[in-house]
């Protein structure tokens, strides 16, 4: 049998976890999920900013768009371009033509990731940016973006 004493703690517990849940800011919400798949022939000319380190460019999917960033022969990052400062704004991140080494929401709030890392380097997001896994097949000359 359950006593006085456990239902109120039970209850006290209850209330504090549904009051931490609702307190939440708007930076806490999560980039909403799109199944994302897609191979690049990197022989293609549409790809060729990809061909050397340092080279990127921007694809079709995810949330707000997909940015793809060459970081050596044999390596790739890629992240979804929703910034995740105030998600339901739908904002997008950019490339800093000045740094090529950043991406920046100009759209909404400033803020500025790495592109190596998708980290925040300045806020006001504190939620690094959500990145997809790639795999390069250096036989064939493709690229796997998926999540």
């Amino acid at each position: 049998m359950i006593g006085i004493r456990n239902i109120r703690t039970l209850i006290f517990y209850s209330v504090i976890l549904i009051a931490a849940g609702s307190c939440r800011d708007k930076e806490e919400r999560l980039v909403p999920h799109y199944p994302t798949d897609i191979t690049l022939n990197l022989n293609l000319p549409e790809y060729n900013t990809l061909i050397n380190p340092g080279g990127w460019l921007y694809l079709t999917g995810g949330s707000r768009g997909v940015i793809v960033y060459r970081v050596s022969y044999d390596e790739f990052v890629a992240f979804d371009r929703h910034c995740t400062f105030n998600v339901p704004e739908r904002c997008r991140v950019s490339m800093m033509e000045e740094s090529g080494l950043t991406l920046k929401d100009e759209q909404c709030c400033g803020s500025v990731f790495d592109i190596f890392t998708g980290g925040v380097i300045e806020g006001p997001a504190t939620r690094s940016l959500q990145s997809f896994r790639t795999i390069y097949t250096p036989s064939t000359n493709t690229l796997r973006v998926f999540n």
